[in-house]
């Protein structure tokens, strides 16, 4: 099995990425192989809104015209058979490139013959509040809208913090594992 991991924290040695790894790790140790991105390395423009629509090829034909890391992001999804999304909680929603990410996703999802390339694919979803620690909540739920309005079915949705994030590590690990055997 494969596991695409979509970061959107720029600090590899932050809370985000070590709760990305404690599920990775689960994963890993149940056979799987993780391909991960972190969004702030990777060359991922927002959406232009191409027509006055407001949409353009990415309705028409799937696909987005912008010449970009994220046509490869997006292949790497559809041949996985799971997905991780992985967010720090900046004001209370999502970190600036996992929106950008995922609006331009949800756009070529909203393509018919996209269907069966994500539709019903497996995710899970981390969100992590540093600082206050607050936020977490409303993260939670525009991740879960995101992902669940680009066809995923989401498996399980982790809130964490500076104060739970120690004891919640065994639960993102047996998440990892938990996909793994049931994708």
């Amino acid at each position: 099995m494969s596991v695409t991991a979509i970061c959107g924290s720029r600090n590899r040695n932050g809370k985000t990425a070590a709760a990305l790894q404690q599920f990775l790790g689960g994963c890993r140790s149940a056979g799987a192989e993780a391909t991960e991105y972190y969004l702030p390395e990777q060359a991922i423009e927002r959406c232009r809104q191409c027509d006055p629509d407001g949409w353009g090829d990415c309705r028409d034909k799937g696909a987005c015209i912008i010449d970009d890391d994220f046509d490869a992001i997006v292949q790497s999804i559809r041949s996985a058979q799971g997905v991780v999304f992985a967010t720090p909680v900046y004001w209370g929603d999502l970190s600036e490139s996992i929106r950008a990410f995922t609006d331009r996703l949800r756009r070529i999802c909203a393509y018919a013959g996209n269907a069966d390339t994500i539709e019903g694919k497996p995710a899970v979803g981390i969100c992590v509040a540093g600082g206050s620690g607050g936020g977490w909540l409303t993260c939670c739920v525009s991740l879960e809208k995101t992902v669940t309005q680009t066809g995923f079915i989401l498996q399980d949705i982790f809130a964490l913090n500076k104060r739970n994030l120690p004891y919640k590590n065994k639960a993102l690990a047996a998440a990892g594992t938990w996909l793994v055997s049931h994708a």
